[in-house]
């Protein structure tokens, strides 16, 4: 069996025009959400098994935010690199990747490739993910690599909204 979370970063900022697209920040709105799902999942009695997140500001900002609510180690969250511009192909490729050691995992990313990828995945249907918003599949597999709709279980869908 393994496990999936699907999180889109929280919400960034666009007030500095100098940082490039990788540099944005979260918000005010992202500081708060972002600790917010990490409570949910916390209160889910959620802690993964590996962070993989988005080098760009507002992904690691996000997986930082989230894990430390998970009492996850900040330190040993993953950075990969082609999670950032990946399309849904890559992030596919991405997961499928995943070390088979591990029977959960928690991805950091960006729209539209992490609802793409949710929805490629998951046997429900999603609207786009808003930001924050968090997927969690189950599969009936064990190794990452058979990861697919064919052996998906869609358990839930959460987002800043909901569990406040």
């Amino acid at each position: 069996m393994k496990t999936l979370y699907l999180l889109r970063h929280a919400k960034s900022s666009w007030s500095f025009d100098e940082l490039s697209d990788q540099e944005r920040p979260l918000n005010d709105r992202g500081r708060d959400d972002a600790p917010a799902m990490g409570k949910a999942l916390a209160k889910r009695r959620i802690c993964p098994d590996i962070i993989v997140s988005s080098p760009a500001v507002r992904a690691m900002s996000t997986a930082v935010l989230v894990a430390r609510e998970m009492q996850f180690p900040h330190d040993k969250i993953t950075v990969e690199p082609g999670i950032y511009g990946a399309d849904m192909d890559g992030l596919l490729t991405i997961i499928h990747n995943l070390p088979d050691t591990a029977g959960s995992a928690l991805l950091v990313g960006h729209n539209p490739t992490i609802t793409e990828t949710a929805n490629e995945l998951s046997p429900s249907a999603l609207n786009e993910m808003p930001t924050a918003a968090v997927v969690c599949l189950r599969f009936s597999c064990d190794h990452w690599a058979e990861v697919s709709k064919a052996n998906a279980e869609f358990y839930f869908y959460d987002y800043p909204r909901n569990v406040s």
